[in-house]
């Protein structure tokens, strides 16, 4: 089996060789639980800016929004995760010698 690539090189192989997925769904699923989590307090505030009873409204639909929103992205990211890892199946049974 080769060795991985470093990232960067992955990023920039035009041939498609590696999946650079996989290498970074962490940072992909941390970064939109960090946009959700930015736009439910900017909505908590901003209502909270209007009068109170909007603030707590927006306070109680952001948190039910937000644990929506961690399950889809999850979801979603583990679908991604599940095409790639039957991808890189597939391409290891069609080559079973390493070759591209």
């Amino acid at each position: 089996m080769p060795s991985q690539k470093a990232l960067i090189e992955s990023l920039v192989d035009f041939s498609f060789g590696e999946f650079v997925t996989l290498r970074i769904i962490k940072l992909l699923y941390a970064l939109h639980l960090l946009v959700g989590l930015i736009v439910a307090i900017g909505l908590v505030l901003s209502g909270f800016r209007e009068s109170t009873a909007q603030g707590l409204l927006l306070l109680i639909l952001c948190a039910v929004g937000l644990i929506f929103w961690t399950l889809y992205v999850r979801v979603l990211l583990e679908v991604l995760i599940a095409i790639f890892r039957v991808a890189e199946s597939v391409s290891r049974i069609a080559n079973p010698s390493g070759q591209s």
